[in-house]
């Protein structure tokens, strides 16, 4: 192509030659005109070959392989530029392949953009007596609450919506709650899903192992079945091929396993990880007749979540109006049973004791007393607690007396009423499944999005570091591109050349980050697996989006940290450059009247984003501080807690507290073991159950609320919470409860213990002991309750979590459901486990122990995202400093480097080394200064936004803010010490010869 335009460029000045000679001229007059009239042929060559793209790439080549020999030349200076870019970089790499796993990947199912998920909404609260949230969506059922709505629908409201022909396929879904299996083993307890016939081909998923269960398996008369979640399957089967067709058993009820999904599918909610799925008709025969309360046809009984795939071509908006009008319908037109005003819908069946395993539903009862064998009303604070696996999240159905503006619509006592009004507006909302379904990324959102700004604050750091050092490099370079522009180089040559070498260090420095990237999640995924009782549930690592991102994060800051130096090498004045000594750079003169330069403002920059990584992360550690150091009201050391349900092998409530009785007195004689307790649940496992009764005094329509725990013998003194007044349960008290709690209550009231904050809430200064409240009348559907007694007053302690203020707590005798045991240690509580299996083995081999750990890792759970944010952001505050610090040293450095001249001949003029180092620090400590003013001033609007994070700290914490300018200003000091201490070694005759 080259050998084609030089014959080109010769033959059109041939032809013009003999034009030329043609009118007259002589041949070497002739040939010398034509060439003047043409031009520079070597000019007219190059903006010829610039229009080709392959000129371009040569090009391109060149620069690459020229700024691969300048960086070769500055060993140093590439690797700490590469180095600074990799930790930025990096840091953003790890928090982004985490935000892609918990916020970003698609569901495990084909096609997911055509699932939908089904969400009602009303202005009140629907009329139902019973409604369960596994946490697969947004749920807002709480007393009070305005435009409530959640995803739970009843099966009768499902089956409907199946029939209708709608979508191309519907599904729904619930959670079995902890399942007991044997048949493989010693005996354990999994977690396991409950899917309807049509689930597995809605989703359009495949076998790994045999098939999948399908319709003809989701009825009643079929014959039990059992797919195997893959992972599971590997580990408790060791993958075997065998496992189809084989049979085990859970909770005693024999189930064939059929199949094994397929690897990547664990649960179609974000974060779930199920081992094992069943079909929506056998949740009958694995769950407590009291507890299942038939609901397979109460349109009131709200627990599966129902999924659709729309049909070709379909709209979301055109199914959304059908399946609305069929959900409305229903709400506002279907004849259902109620209790009086202010009662729910039909006449709930009696409630269990506990939710064991969380396979319970709550329910709403008119009466301000337990039903017979009733529990209380178990609810979540903030979300599922953290060890709660894949359990259910019970949410309390609302109990109103008397609406927001009177009674709503016809609705009467003594005839049927419907589920909603037509004031209410019940609609089903489509959304997304993809956006919907929410699960475990509701847990993990906040923190993650607080550290991806934090390592976008660390980027920018980067940038303004490297982007400092390009700068100083550049004024070195002042006589090169001098001369290259004499030469003829144009500017935009020069640009494009610059900017290459930059984008090269970002590159670099990116291909190192991911390593490090690769590092970092794996130690954040390490940290956060050490603390989560199953696997994470999400699919963590580095995919093509988090690629993607690097590369467009290296080319981002490659361009965003060469451009101020690139511009101002191109503008270099030539005269003054070219007549620069050889052995400077730049020009040596006095630095007066230059502190609005670029290098300092990069400094400033630096310093000051420092400013508000540590100032956020100070109050995200005096958080945690602040959390460890509240007082939970008990002795939280040397404590072993571990659940059982014996519920779950067929053990009925007289049974089960038969065994808790024989159970705690072996354990209390195991040795190691000071005292043994038992309880409904831990206390501080973000567990919490609420019980609402009628005090006497007050309206009869009133209630009143209390929190409530039921708990064993010896509760008190294992836990050490101290009796203030009054007695500890004893063995007729237990006896007495259950009583209460039967069909058949006793005329005597429940005894119960009460803590200060209840009787200061009640009673004032009213003797506490004999109180009795909580009684009610006997209806048409219930007995006469017999309510309660107090008889002891134990200090206040923390219930469910760290944050939450103490309120008014009721404790009760336990004898129904599962129970977490509370073993007092004499040594280190996990070197008794092997003894306490074999006591707990001899008292059933089908009994698996689950949830073991001790007190204080239930703390440290509880205070997972707390922890997990302070280390991190602790860390990224701590490379932050240090790189603003290296930024400042850096600037100083070249500052005293640019000025060896005039140092030499202020010494030379009788200056001391002390007002030279002075004089360099002064320049170093006032950029400091100025940066930590302005990053102070941003950290107090930024931090405001980190509020609900914090406890009994303020956003704007003054001891905070002052600590971090204290810390920033002496390491700031350190860092200009080096440089203005050589300043002070300069040799006035050598930096006078220096030109």
């Amino acid at each position: 192509m080259l050998e084609g335009l030089d014959e080109d460029v010769r033959e059109h000045i041939a032809r013009e030659t003999q034009d030329n000679i043609e009118r007259g001229m002589a041949p070497e007059e002739a040939r010398y005109t034509a060439m003047r009239r043409f031009g520079n042929v070597t000019r007219v060559k190059e903006e010829t070959r610039e229009v080709w793209s392959v000129v371009w790439l040569e090009q391109l080549w060149q620069d690459i392989g020229y700024g691969l020999r300048v960086l070769r030349k500055s060993p140093g200076f590439s690797a700490v530029a590469i180095l600074t870019l990799a930790l930025g970089i990096g840091a953003n790499t790890a928090i982004f392949s985490l935000i892609d796993a918990v916020m970003l990947r698609s569901l495990p199912v084909e096609n997911p953009s055509q699932l939908v998920l089904l969400q009602w909404g009303a202005r009140n609260s629907p009329n139902v007596h019973g409604y369960q949230s596994a946490g697969d969506c947004a749920n807002d059922m709480r007393l009070g609450a305005k435009n409530p709505g959640g995803c739970s629908f009843s099966e009768p409201m499902f089956r409907e919506i199946a029939e209708s022909n709608i979508f191309s396929g519907t599904a729904a879904f619930a959670n079995t709650g902890r399942l007991n299996l044997t048949g493989n083993g010693p005996a354990t307890v999994i977690n396991g899903q409950l899917v309807s016939g049509d689930f597995f081909h809605t989703m359009g998923l495949k076998a790994a192992s045999g098939r999948l269960i399908d319709t003809t398996d989701d009825t009643p008369s079929a014959a039990p079945v059992a797919i195997l979640n893959y992972g599971y399957w590997q580990s408790a089967f060791g993958g075997s091929r065998d496992v189809v067709g084989r049979t085990i058993e859970l909770n005693n009820v024999p189930f064939t396993i059929v199949g094994v999904a397929e690897q990547r599918f664990t649960g179609i909610t974000p974060g779930s990880d199920y081992d094992v799925w069943l079909p929506l008709s056998d949740a009958q025969r694995i769950t407590d007749t009291m507890r299942w309360r038939n609901r397979q046809g109460d349109v009131s009984y709200w627990w599966l979540t129902i999924i659709g795939r729309l049909k070709p071509e379909t709209q979301l908006a055109q199914a959304q109006a059908p399946v609305s009008g069929l959900f409305r319908n229903e709400m506002l037109h279907g004849a259902v049973a109620l209790f009086h005003e202010g009662g729910v819908a039909g006449t709930p069946p009696p409630m269990p004791s506990a939710p064991a395993g969380g396979n319970v539903a709550i329910g709403m009862s008119a009466v301000p007393q337990r039903a017979p064998g009733a529990g209380p009303v178990q609810i979540t604070a903030g979300g599922p607690p953290p060890s709660a696996g894949n359990k259910p999240v019970i949410m309390a159905a609302p109990q109103e007396a008397v609406p927001a503006g009177g009674p709503r619509g016809p609705q009467t006592a003594e005839g049927p009423k419907t589920l909603s009004t037509a004031a209410d507006n019940p609609e089903i909302t489509l959304a997304p499944a993809q956006s919907g379904l929410t699960g475990g990324r509701t847990r993990y959102s906040n923190p993650l999005y607080v550290l991806m700004l934090v390592v976008g604050i660390i980027l920018l750091i980067a940038c303004a570091n490297v982007a400092g050092l390009m700068l100083a490099r550049a004024a070195a370079r002042q006589k090169e591109m001098a001369v290259r522009l004499a030469l003829g180089a144009g500017r935009t040559r020069i640009v494009r050349q610059l900017l290459t070498e930059s984008v090269m260090l970002s590159v670099m420095g990116g291909a190192l980050g991911i390593l490090f990237a690769y590092w970092g999640a794996h130690a954040i995924l390490s940290f956060v697996s050490s603390n989560q009782p199953r696997p994470l549930g999400f699919a963590t690592g580095v995919d093509l989006r988090v690629l993607g991102f690097t590369v467009a994060i290296s080319l981002l800051t490659g361009i965003l940290f060469g451009i101020a130096p690139t511009f101002r090498s191109a503008r270099v004045d030539l005269t003054p450059a070219l007549k620069e000594g050889e052995g400077s750079g730049a020009k040596s003169g006095p630095a007066t009247g230059k502190w609005f330069s670029i290098g300092n403002a990069l400094v400033v920059a630096q310093v000051a984003l420092a400013i508000v990584v540590l100032v956020g992360a100070g109050l995200l550690v005096r958080t945690l501080q602040n959390l460890r150091s509240v007082d939970v009201g008990f002795d939280s050391h040397n404590i072993l807690i571990f659940g059982i349900d014996p519920t779950l092998i067929g053990y009925k409530g007289p049974q089960a507290d038969s065994l808790y009785r024989d159970l705690q007195g072996r354990l209390a004689e195991t040795p190691g073991v000071k005292a043994a307790s038992y309880s409904m649940m831990p206390l501080l496992s973000n567990g919490l159950m609420i019980t609402s009764f009628h005090w006497p005094g007050t309206p009869q329509d009133q209630e009143s609320q209390a929190d409530v725990l039921d708990v064993g013998p010896n509760f008190f003194e294992t836990m050490r919470i101290p009796f203030l007044i009054g007695r500890g349960f004893s063995a007729s008290d237990f006896k007495l409860s259950a009583a209460n709690d039967g069909s058949s209550p006793t005329s005597a009231p429940t005894p119960v213990i009460v803590n200060q904050a209840f009787v200061e809430k009640y009673l004032g200064k009213e003797n506490p002991l004999g109180k009795q409240f909580g009684q009610a009348e006997a209806s048409a559907d219930e007995p006469a309750r017999p309510g309660f007694e107090i008889i002891g007053v134990v200090r206040d302690a923390k219930y469910n979590d760290l944050r939450r203020d103490i309120h008014a707590m009721m404790y009760m005798p336990q004898g129904f459901g599962g129970a977490t045991f509370e073993l007092r240690t004499a040594a280190d509580p996990q070197a008794i486990l092997p003894a306490v299996r074999e006591v707990v083995a001899q008292v059933s081999t089908n009994l698996p122990l689950f949830d073991v750990k001790t007190q204080s890792e239930q703390i440290d759970r509880l205070l997972f995202q707390e922890r997990l944010v302070a280390r991190l952001s602790g860390f990224f505050a701590l490379l932050a400093l240090v790189l603003a610090c290296v930024g400042l040293y850096g600037l100083l450095s070249y500052e005293v480097s640019r000025r060896t001249r005039e140092i030499g001949i202020r010494m030379a003029l009788g200056a001391q080394p002390e007002g030279v180092l002075k004089l360099v620090l002064r320049q170093g400590i006032v950029l400091a200064v100025v940066g930590a003013a302005v990053g102070i001033g941003v950290a107090l609007g930024v931090t405001r936004y980190l509020a609900s994070m914090l406890y009994n700290v303020h956003a704007s914490d003054p001891v905070t803010i002052a600590s971090v300018a204290i810390l920033l200003t002496l390491v700031a000091l350190a860092a200009c010490y080096i440089p203005a201490r050589r300043a002070t070694r300069v040799d006035p005759m050598v930096a006078l010869r220096h030109e």
